[in-house]
């Protein structure tokens, strides 16, 4: 069995950090037929995710996202491709950080 361990520090906040954790459940999903189950918490949450092979969790923070996954006898064969393509996703997702509304107050 192979392990997988990845840490990805951010500035975005829990609010703005879950709504990334929330597109990278429905990628996983989608792309790689993932079962993802996602629990809020008041100072984190986490994503749990499971399919033939493969089952981990992402816990999301204020400051950081943490993925720990275990992969299968068959899918450790192919851990550095299956790492690569997890950081490329979350580190896209990163990048294009959700739009957060700023309120503006008016004057009269």
């Amino acid at each position: 069995m192979a392990d997988l361990h990845i840490l990805r520090h951010h500035g975005l906040g829990l609010p703005a950090a879950r709504k990334i954790a929330f597109k990278w459940a429905e990628h996983a999903e989608q792309e790689f037929g993932m079962s993802c189950s996602y629990e809020e918490g008041k100072t984190h949450d986490e994503v749990c995710f499971k399919r033939s092979g493969v089952d981990g969790t992402l816990t999301v923070t204020r400051d950081r996202f943490e993925l720990d996954a275990k992969l299968g006898f068959l899918l450790g064969a192919f851990r550095g491709k299956i790492e690569s393509e997890i950081v490329k996703n979350l580190d896209q997702l990163l990048v294009a950080k959700p739009q957060v509304k700023k309120q503006t107050s008016k004057k009269k």
